[in-house]
């Protein structure tokens, strides 16, 4: 077991603005047909949560960031953001 304490981190995937979301557009389409009017920009996503082991939340994020670029998101049609709540389990 290793001494480096771990961080929780959320990173939230969506579509890069401007780009066609079928899904949302689709929730978008269903929220006015049952009453929901002038709801628009509707966009949907996904989360990925995990525990890291990282000594301080800027080695976390810079951490999650790689991994993001690398294989949680596809940065030519997504963008991401990441969260780092500190100490985990």
């Amino acid at each position: 077991m290793s001494d480096t304490p771990t961080r929780h981190v959320t990173v939230t995937i969506r579509p890069k603005v401007g780009l066609r979301d079928p899904e949302g557009n689709a929730i978008e389409h269903a929220l006015a047909a049952l009453g929901w009017q002038g709801v628009t920009n509707v966009h949907v996503g996904r989360t990925v949560s995990f525990e890291l082991p990282a000594g301080d939340d800027d080695t976390a994020r810079s951490e999650a960031a790689e991994m993001c670029s690398r294989i949680l998101a596809n940065p030519v049609i997504e963008d991401f953001q990441i969260e780092v709540g500190g100490r985990g389990v």
